[in-house]
């Protein structure tokens, strides 16, 4: 099978090297009768502004939005997540276009600027339970968005814990630590719905393809036999998980 990268700027290649590991090859997109042929899309993680503005310049968003409504299988990391998003909030002046489907509200921006960019590891036990190894999943956010609320149908797959607004807003120096800890709250990092998927976090910048493998999984695309065979391979031991957790910028 192939799989579609939409690649107007942005992690592209990073995702058709992740496919490549899984044995899938990727095709990157740019013009619109190029997404007939394939039967899946990734849109990537950059600049949503620029991306949108590129892919209004190719006449993208009629193609990318019937290929949604077709009901085909689309993920979006970072700045995918925001195209997919049927709203958002903090956009720029002048906003910009959306494909849609996916119903959730994302904020962009949400974590702050390229400095306060970080690591962590999310719990994953949909992505454990489906394609196998740790519950747990190293996600990188860089200039990284979150979702506010989601829509009835929208399954919430991994979750974040933030200070709470009120905790934010606070100017108050007096503040302890257990107050601190109290007052966090969770944002929504990844959804499903249908064969949408959203991540606000990249996982075409690690080594671990389980994101991939899911994708496919959940698209209808991959073998059971397939999956297990990736899984394998990638968790033999700790060290190749330690490795595995480190960025791969292929």
């Amino acid at each position: 099978m192939a799989v579609g990268v939409l690649s107007l700027q942005g992690s592209f290649n990073e995702h058709i090297a992740a496919l490549r590991r899984i044995g899938v090859k990727g095709i990157e997109i740019r013009k619109p009768e190029q997404l007939q042929n394939v039967t899946a899309l990734i849109i990537p993680g950059g600049e949503s502004t620029t991306m949108a503005k590129l892919a209004e310049y190719h006449n993208l968003f009629p193609a990318l939005r019937d290929f949604v409504k077709m009901g085909k299988p689309v993920w979006g990391t970072c700045a995918g997540l925001i195209f997919l998003a049927n709203k958002a909030v903090g956009q720029k002046a002048g906003g910009q276009e959306f494909v849609g489907g996916l119903d959730c509200t994302v904020s962009r921006n949400f974590f702050g600027s390229q400095l306060q960019s970080f690591e962590t590891e999310l719990l994953v036990p949909e992505i454990a339970a489906k394609v196998g190894g740790p519950n747990t999943f190293r996600g990188v956010f860089i200039r990284a968005p979150a979702i506010l609320e989601v829509g009835p149908e929208t399954e919430v797959l991994a979750d974040y814990s933030v200070p709470s607004k009120n905790s934010r807003d606070s100017k108050s120096n007096s503040e302890t630590q257990e107050e601190k800890f109290v007052s966090e709250e969770r944002v929504i990092v990844a959804v499903k719905q249908g064969k949408l998927l959203g991540t606000a976090f990249h996982p075409e910048l690690t080594a671990d393809t389980r994101w991939h493998s899911y994708f496919l999984k959940m698209a209808g695309e991959v073998a059971e036999q397939s999956s297990t065979s990736i899984v394998k391979e990638e968790y033999l031991s700790d060290n190749q998980q330690q490795k595995s957790d480190l960025p791969i910028f292929q």
